[in-house]
Formats: structure tokens, C-alpha cells, sequence
């Protein structure tokens, strides 16, 4: 099972936990088991066609998927996903 580290926005739609353990061989499978297991969290991390929404990032053992393989990178038992709002400004 992959750890999926939530941000405290997201917390609160998975009964307050900060890390979930979901089953999936690539990021899309384990959002998707996520927003199974916590349809509040897949609302906002997902679009309606299961797209990843544009202000998140996802980021697998550091590694952002938007340099990998999106949400088709793949994911081992061991890896750490780490859900994480866009931020964006300027000054």
C-alpha cells in the first residue's frame, strides 16, 4: 500500500487523518481508490472525467508527476504520494 500525505484543506474530508493507505499501481488508480474511500478528498483532487484538478500537485517520493508520467506514473507499495495545493503570487 502506497502512504498518501494530505493537506490539512483535505484533512478534514478524510476524518481528519493526515496519511492514508490506498492500494493502486499508479497515481490515477491510487486517487481513485482514495476518492473511493473518502469521496469528499476526490471531489478536490479529481475533475469529473478524473483528471487531476489544475491547483493540485501530486508528488511521488519527492518527485513531481508532472515531470514523470502524470497520473499514469507508477506507484509501489513503499512510495510516498504527497497531495499538495497549487500556490501561486507574486510581488
Amino acid at each position: 500500500m502506497a502512504t498518501i500525505h494530505l493537506p490539512g484543506a483535505l484533512s478534514g474530508h478524510a476524518g481528519g487523518q493526515r496519511r492514508v493507505e490506498v492500494d493502486g499501481a499508479t497515481v490515477g488508480k491510487v486517487l481513485a481508490a482514495l476518492g473511493q474511500a473518502h469521496p469528499g478528498v476526490g471531489q478536490r483532487v479529481l475533475d469529473d472525467r478524473g483528471a487531476l484538478r489544475r491547483h493540485v500537485n501530486v508528488f511521488v517520493n519527492g518527485e513531481s508527476i508532472r515531470y514523470l508520467d502524470g497520473i499514469e506514473t507508477p506507484v509501489a507499495g513503499t512510495d510516498e504520494v504527497w497531495i499538495l495545493p497549487a500556490v501561486s503570487g507574486g510581488g
